[in-house]
């Protein structure tokens, strides 16, 4: 069986009609082969023990054979990202030139990509066959046809004399509560406030906390003394802290318990890069009666964009989606952010254990009742990914191996929703993620959120209300699971909604 018929016989399936082989990797020494095969449609069991056959019958009797299907669409960021890999493998002049933000993607037949270039970058493309040589690599990756195009683009001259200067570092002051109910245990005397835990981020030579002992166990250090490991929370979060008894404390502390209050002064030194807080005196107190933690003030947006800049959507044809109807004012009168995530699982509350990460972003701004602005990038969720969440949205390790981590995103996704209401598909869900993981650099989000589920369920009579279900009656079109499509599919549904309610809710 040659390569024209094993491609033959694998699209002849339905889920494979556009796969493409990836590579073959042999194995001489355990006699096997495996197929490495892409595909960009859901696959199913059956389908799997279809390729499973083929590959067996491709290789000689004396092989053994296995596969691994990667389900990987052919979109805009997928295939910037693949070409800067490629061109920083194999083209070290081409990729001195080629930046993320001179590379843009027309998805079609055949998908085009486009290199901004200037006249002298223009000359260098032209006389090498870098072009035809990424098209055939994307060919490879994708199950799609690829041509390259150059355009000529004006770029800045750099001068280190005129670059705009950084934005200034904003610290935000620490917020703290009084004690009461000071009782000393081994230090007489008494300390005025406590700093709130939530804001113990940075090492301190002389720190005091205060809060309720949700654990404490008495344990043996590697050097043989006795310590205590203690867990406190002051409601804002917990500290987890350690504490070696002196002889005048020792009975005093033994009978400390889950539940009692104390108040703890110490140091929060670096340790193997993390902090740990060391305490050198405890004694009894709390936090006020009825104490209500001081919102804390959110960062400003930044200036500009650091690392994901948003772009024009220029070729989405909006024409039919308002023909039927004109726009109610409240669409036209407000901006709204529509968003959706992929994450690593449905945890998406510190108090239920270990928060999941988010794997990708994808949102659309709509502004004056226009779908006008995409912004989407994967993220490292700096853990391995679970073989069912990569069966659902196809996003493997690798694809998020060189992506840019949670942190470095949100504040550029901040920046992305300033000004705007939020809307989402099952809002809440996703807002808790981009919620506590804005929160955790200071970024605050505080929007007012819209939810097309609860606006489907009192609009439609529909079997269920799924994002897929809702779009079939509305007749949209999308690749469900993909961040960026979820939330250009929601935003659709969210205007169609709008329009025939005539009012956002609550308004």
């Amino acid at each position: 069986m040659d390569e024209r018929e094993f491609l033959s016989a694998l699209r002849s399936r339905e889920n494979f009609k556009k796969a493409v082989v990836n590579k073959i990797v042999l194995d001489r020494r355990a006699r096997r082969a495996d197929f490495i095969l892409i595909t960009d449609q859901p696959f199913t069991p059956q389908d799997e023990e279809f390729i499973r056959d083929l590959v067996q019958k491709a290789v000689p009797p004396s092989l053994k054979a296995g596969f691994e299907i990667r389900k990987l669409v052919c979109d805009e960021q997928l295939v910037r990202q693949r070409i800067l890999e490629y061109l920083k493998a194999t083209h070290l002049a081409a990729a001195a030139f080629i930046k993320g933000e001179d590379i843009s993607v027309r998805t079609g037949e055949p998908t085009v990509f486009v290199f901004g270039v200037d006249e002298a970058e223009k000359t260098f493309f032209e006389t090498r066959n870098i072009l035809e040589n990424v098209a055939a690599m994307l060919e490879k990756n994708f199950c799609a046809q690829f041509r390259g195009e150059l355009e000529l683009k004006e770029k800045p001259v750099e001068d280190t004399e005129i670059e705009e200067e950084d934005e200034p570092v904003r610290f935000l002051a620490t917020r703290t509560f009084p004690i009461v109910d000071f009782e000393a245990i081994d230090f007489a005397e008494v300390p005025q406030t406590a700093t709130y835990m939530k804001d113990c981020s940075m090492a301190a030579d002389n720190l005091t906390v205060c809060g309720e002992i949700v654990y404490i166990q008495e344990k043996i250090s590697q050097k043989g003394k006795p310590y205590y490991s203690i867990t406190l929370t002051d409601t804002t979060d917990k500290l987890f802290l350690s504490y070696f008894p002196k002889k005048k404390t020792e009975e005093k502390i033994k009978q400390l318990k889950q539940g009692d209050f104390i108040v703890c002064t110490g140091a929060n030194e670096l340790f193997n890069g993390r902090l740990r807080f060391t305490a050198r005196y405890i004694n009894y107190g709390r936090m006020p009666d009825h104490f209500v933690p001081e919102k804390r003030p959110s960062k400003p947006a930044p200036a500009r964009y650091q690392l994901i800049v948003p772009e024009k959507i220029t070729d989405y044809n909006q024409i039919n989606l308002f023909e039927n109807a004109s726009l109610p004012a409240c669409l036209t009168s407000r901006d709204f952010v529509v968003f959706d995530l992929e994450t690593t699982g449905l945890n998406n509350s510190p108090v239920s254990g270990r928060m999941d990460a988010i794997t990708e972003i994808g949102a659309v701004k709509i502004v004056h009742g226009e779908i006008s602005e995409k912004f989407t990038t994967l993220v490292n969720p700096e853990r391995k990914l679970e073989e069912e969440n990569i069966k659902i949205t196809g996003i493997t390790d690798d694809m998020v191996r060189d992506a840019p981590k949670i942190g470095e995103v949100i504040p550029d996704f901040f920046k992305f929703c300033e000004g705007c209401d939020l809307v989402g598909h099952n809002v809440q869900f996703d807002f808790k993620f981009i919620s506590y993981y804005g929160a955790q650099d200071d970024y605050m989000f505080e929007q007012k959120t819209y939810d097309t589920v609860t606006l489907a369920q009192s609009m439609l009579f529909l079997s269920n209300y799924k994002l897929n279900t809702v779009a079939d009656y509305y007749g949209i079109k999308f690749n469900h699971h993909r961040a960026f499509d979820d939330a250009l599919a929601t935003a659709k549904i969210f205007i169609e909604l709008i329009k025939a309610k005539k009012c956002l809710p609550n308004h």
